[in-house]
């Protein structure tokens, strides 16, 4: 099972009486989005879906905006506003919708998450530095080979793990060989740094 699958396993979601297979749902996400492991945006980050990415729709809270989804691999829980679905042959949005699509209600029990070998950020760990615009970056297939054949200990932070963030001083970056950017593990996702400016420029989903 992936770290992001175990990061998961911190809540437990009960779909409602229409089973698994009947209450999926297509839907596409409509902006970048944070996905997170529970229904709000209190709860860590799983990765980032970007626009127009594919997703199954599991259900949506009754009474909030919140929904479930597996997207690019991940799965957990997005803010309907940013979903939408095809009804008629035209994308509407979801949380404008809820009645007519049909969406299936689904609730999230929160529990324990000491038992679960979750790798959440704690209230001690230091927050990830302020996001700024920085030059889109596309690594070569070479680097990702390089990373993973030198893997380096996660290193947990609060905040959102984004293109832009500035991480600590305190975070040790790793050199790639005749690489301009660095890299580092955090929160189990790997991303290049700007070693001059410590901002992050790519992070593998």
């Amino acid at each position: 099972m992936s770290p992001k699958r175990n990061l998961l396993l911190t809540g437990l979601v009960l779909l409602s009486s229409a089973g698994l297979a009947q209450a999926q749902m297509s839907a596409t996400t409509a902006t970048d989005l944070n996905v997170r492991t529970g229904p709000g945006p209190q709860y860590p980050t799983v990765g980032m879906a970007t626009r127009g990415s594919e997703a199954t729709l599991d259900g949506c809270i009754q009474g909030s905006s919140w929904c479930r989804i597996d997207v690019n691999g991940m799965r957990g829980w997005v803010d309907a506003q940013a979903l939408s679905v095809e009804q008629n042959g035209n994308p509407v949005v979801v949380e404008e919708h809820y009645t007519e699509l049909g969406v299936p209600t689904v609730t999230y029990t929160e529990t324990d998450s000491t038992t679960t070998g979750s790798v959440s950020p704690s209230p001690d760990d230091e927050l990830i530095g302020p996001v700024e615009e920085v030059d889109a970056v596309t690594p070569p297939a070479e680097v990702r080979t390089y990373i993973t054949q030198n893997p380096v200990d996660t290193i947990r932070l609060r905040g959102d793990v984004v293109v832009g963030a500035t991480l600590p001083q305190s975070v040790i970056v790793h050199r790639i060989p005749d690489y301009d950017y660095s890299y580092v593990e955090v929160n189990r996702q790997p991303v290049l740094v700007d070693p001059s400016t410590r901002r992050i420029v790519y992070v593998y989903r």
